[in-house]
Parts: structure tokens; sequence; C-alpha cells
């Protein structure tokens, strides 16, 4: 049953425990909010009864009454507090896990999976997604079952009393249900078409967040907002449609529910005439007619909602499945040799990246890996540190499997430098100490100098406590790279991965950038990343990718003297220099 739950409703084990013990607490608070009709009826049965049958004396005073009245709201109170701490207090402890999980099980996926998604995709699903499930599962799941397991108990209970009249009011139960049962497939359609205009607009308006440079630039304000304000639009008909039509259906099964009253009272009426039942009877379940639909409603209102909420399960549901990277979290490799053996990789079927790559990075040396644009020298040095898994071949390091080791135990042994450095909207000292969390403030201000942070820090008002904006917006492009591999230094892994760290520098910033950069490398496994030849004068080691193949590798003198692709490589850039 569990089980059954937890997939049904993406849920943990203990969330789909405190999900039972909500909808055991909730049958139990609509239960005993009949208790108002139970002292009804006993008040009217002790003190009415005999005013039909004299022959019937009053059984207890008013003080009775009183007492029991009092007992009665202390049970609904005690019932109100209990359903109260397992239903909300519970959803939203579930809700925080939910959220825990899903950072969680972001963090173990390939990076082939962020290839494929958008920011705004994955911050709906973590925000709003979870934030949806988080009311309809404080505000109508429990409520559903608990009502549905309350209107049987309470028409088992009415039938052995009178089982005419309980029929007469309950009949319209199951049509008001089949009305919005029948209606299923439909509301389902319309909500997920909804769903997807919403996130429609969101990817709209993060994409063109993300483009307001180019935006501007090219005069593209008139046609941005043209399109945005056509989504918004689609999504308003979208979100109206699937309003009104649940409206409809909603509010036609309550007018249906009406109708048991009504039966009641022609029915109730018949059989006092026929003298099948007293007044009081009739009396009673007119009064009870009055408030038993209640759960009733509470259902109608709730299946709707689980219908929409349907659409948030299955997308957690899916995230749940995707498969994750992970490995042994015990990793002593023997040096930090890194080997591509015969290595095959693509991001998608049929567009193959990387084929039948072999080449060795030794620990000491600095391997470069150089080639036209699209050649597959960032994801051949990506996959080193296995940000995505191969498809065939090995990749070793210090004689070990990578594949086989858990990513983040296998990143331990790395500092990252990336063409694209991302910032936080941190103090600097903070974002270089990213690199190494428990630094002391000496050993981060020791990084930053051998990076060469020192000339810019110094002239901030605070100095190295400065916050310097999301992704360092106050800040050059030059100094947000020297804090990137003052991270690195700070780091100080064995092995170094350059992936274009200079390439959109200009002279007398790569000049600077190459000081912290040597700094950096020193006795350590390079792999560097480059399209200026300049940049891989001083490796030890040349690998020369084309069209995701290997098609030289030697020291930068012997390529050059084999007058390949290096070579023509070297001459381009030097005739395009002295131009």
């Amino acid at each position: 049953m569990l089980k059954f739950i937890k997939k049904r409703f993406a849920l943990s084990t203990k969330g789909a425990k405190d999900f039972c013990k909500g909808v055991f607490f909730t049958t139990l608070l609509d239960i005993s909010l009949m208790l108002p009709a139970v002292f009804v009826f006993l008040f009217l049965e002790d003190y009415i009864r005999p005013v039909f049958n004299p022959s019937v004396s009053v059984t207890h005073d008013m003080i009775y009454y009183i007492l029991l009245g009092i007992i009665f709201m202390i049970i609904m109170y005690i019932i109100t507090v209990l359903q109260y701490r397992s239903t909300y207090t519970t959803v939203y402890e579930e809700s925080a896990n939910r959220r825990i999980s899903l950072a969680e099980k972001l963090r173990k996926l390939p990076l082939a999976f962020f290839g494929e998604k958008n920011l705004s995709d994955l911050t709906s699903t973590i925000m709003d997604d979870c934030t949806d499930l988080e009311h309809t599962f404080s505000h109508a799941v429990p409520q559903l079952f608990a009502s549905l397991i309350s209107i049987i108990i309470i028409i088992i209970g009415m039938s052995f009393y009178n089982w005419q009249l309980t029929l007469a009011l309950f009949w319209v139960v199951p049509l008001a249900l089949m009305i919005i049962l029948s209606s299923k497939k439909k509301i389902r359609k319309d909500f997920g078409g909804n769903y997807k205009d919403k996130r429609t607009v969101s990817e709209h308006i993060q994409e063109g967040l993300d483009t307001i440079q180019e935006i501007k630039s090219y005069n593209q304000e008139g046609n941005y907002l043209k399109k945005l304000d056509e989504k918004i639009e689609q999504y308003e008909k979208t979100q109206t449609k699937g309003e009104l039509l649940t409206g409809i259906l909603v509010n036609s099964s309550h007018s249906i529910l009406k109708l048991g009253l009504a039966s009641v009272i022609i029915i109730g009426a018949n059989l006092l005439a026929a003298g099948t039942i007293n007044l009081f009877t009739y009396l009673i379940f007119m009064v009870i007619g009055s408030r038993i639909y209640s759960p009733v409603d509470e259902v109608l209102n709730n299946l709707a909602a689980l219908f929409y909420l349907d659409i948030r399960i299955n997308r957690m549901n899916e995230m749940e499945a995707l498969p994750v990277q992970c490995g042994n979290t015990e990793f002593k490799p023997d040096g930090y040799d890194i080997e591509f053996n015969n290595v095959d990789f693509s991001y998608e079927s049929g567009k193959q990246i990387l084929k039948n790559v072999s080449f060795t990075a030794k620990q000491g040396e600095i391997t470069a890996l150089v080639g036209p644009s699209g050649s597959g020298k960032s994801t051949a040095a990506k996959l080193a540190a296995r940000f995505w898994d191969i498809q065939s071949g090995k990749i070793t390091l210090g004689g070990q499997d990578i594949s086989k080791v858990e990513p983040e135990t296998l990143l331990k042994n790395y500092s990252v430098v990336f063409q694209d450095v991302v910032l936080f909207n941190a103090s600097i000292m903070d974002n270089i100490r990213i690199g190494k969390r428990n630094a002391s403030t000496e050993e981060v201000m020791h990084a930053a100098k051998l990076a060469q942070c020192d000339e810019f820090v110094n002239k901030m008002p605070l100095g190295y406590d400065t916050i310097i904006g999301e992704n360092g917006e106050t800040l050059s492009g030059g100094e947000r790279q020297r804090i990137s591999i003052a991270r690195a230094l700070l780091k100080n892994s064995p092995i170094v991965l350059l992936d274009e760290a200079t390439a959109s520098l200009d002279v007398e910033n790569e000049t600077k950038i190459q000081a912290g950069i040597s700094e950096l490398v020193r006795n350590k496994t390079v792999l560097i990343i480059a399209h200026r030849m300049r940049t891989v004068a001083n490796a030890d080691k040349i690998v020369v990718l084309e069209n995701g193949n290997i098609s030289e590798t030697g020291s930068p003198e012997e390529l050059k003297k084999q007058n390949g692709t290096f070579a023509r490589m070297v001459e381009r850039q030097n005739v395009q220099t002295i131009c």
C-alpha cells in the first residue's frame, strides 16, 4: 500500500506514512463535524419525541446537554489539532524534503541532462511544481480520501436507521461523481495544455533576461514584447478555458446534490403518510440532509484539483526515474595519468562527437588539445572528469576506470577553469573560498595573490569583502577569470583542466593570467584546451582533434615539422597577428 502511495503521489516513505495519518485524522475530523447533528438528534429525541408520544418522558436535564455539548466541542478541537499537525505540518516538511531530494537528484545527474533542459524549466520544477504539490496536499488530497471514507461510513450508519431515506439522500452522490469522472480526460488535457503554456511564458521571460543585451543592441524590443504578449494571451486563454470547464462541471455536480434533499422531502412525506416512519424520523433526516453533503462537496472540489495535480506528480516521477551517475566513494589512484582508450561519445544518437579516441595525459606534463571548432576538444576534457559517461571504450585515472567512481569523489582530484566563469552574488573572499570551503583567510589571500587578483581587489572600497553582484557583474572579464584561477589555486588538486581559460581576453590580461596559470599547473597533470597557438607553445604534448578523431600527436616542435594541421594553424595565426 505504501509503495502504491509513494509512486502515485511522488512521496518519500515518511511522506507516504504521514499521508496515511493525515487521511485518518481528516476522516475523524469529517465524522466529528457531524457531532453537532448528533447533538441535535439526541436533544430532539429527548425533548421533542414526548410531544408526539406523551407516554415517553424526558430522560436528561439541560445540564446534561450543556456538558455533552462542551465534550463534543473538546473532541472536535482535539481532532482538529491532530488533523492540522498530521496534514499541514507534515506536508510542509515533506515539501522541504522533496526540494532537497530534487537538488540531490540534480547534483547526481550527468551534465547531458542540463544540456537538454533550460534554467526556467528546472526552476519551475523545483519551485512552482513543489509549491503546487505542497498546496494541494495540504488542502485537497487527504481531504478527498477522508471525505470518501467518511461518506461511506455515514451511509452505512444511516442505512441501519432507515434505508429508504438514506437511499433518497445519497442517490445523487454517484451521479455527481460521474459528471466529474466522465470528464477526467478532457480536464487533464486542458490542464496539460495550460501547464505547457505557462512554461512557455516562463521560458520566454528567462530568454529575454539572458539575452537583454542582444535584444537592445539589435532593436528587437518590440518584436520580443510582441511575442511575449502572444504567449501570455495564449496562456490566459487556456487558463480561462480550463477554469471555466472545471467550474461548470463542479457547480453542475453541486446542483445535482441539491436534488437529494428534495428527494428526502418527497419520499419522506410519502413514507410519513403511509405510516412507515414517524414525524420525528422525518425531521431528523431533514436536519441531517442540510449538513450531510459537506464531505461530498469536498470530494467534488478536490477531484478536479487531483487531476491538475497529476501533471506535477508525473513530472516528479520522471525526475526520480532519471538515471544518475554513481560509483565507489573510495578512490585511491596509482598516480594521476589520464588515459583515453578507444573512446566513443555522442550527446544524442546519430551525432557522434568522439570516435575511437586514444591518448595519455601524463602526470607532471601539460597536454594540449587543439583543433578546429566543433572537433571535440572541450568534450574530451570534460569526459576526463566524468561530466558525461562515454558510450564505449575506457577512460582511466591512475589506472582506475573513472566510470566506476562516484563523480563527487572523482572531482576532488580536479581543478577546473572554464572560459565562461560563474560567480555568485557574494564577496570576493567567498567566491574564491568555493575552491576550499574550510580555507583560512590567509590561504584565500595567498591564492588570490598568485592569481594576480591583488591589483584590482585593493582598489575596491571593501577589498576582499566587496560584494561583486550576480555572476560578478561589477567585474571585467579578466578580473572574473582571475578569481576563477584563484579558486583553482586554492583547491590545489593534482589534475588541472583549462578550457579556453584566456580565449576572450586581451593580451595584457592574458599575460597577467598566464602568470597565475603557471603557478597553478606546476608538477600536476594538466589538460589544456586553446585556440591560440601561443597558449600551448610550452605544452609537453599536443593532441590534434579533427571531426572527433585524433589526427596528430606529439610535441609542438615535432608537429611543426610534420607540416600537418597543427603547423597550418600556427602559420595561419602568425599571419593574422602580423596583419
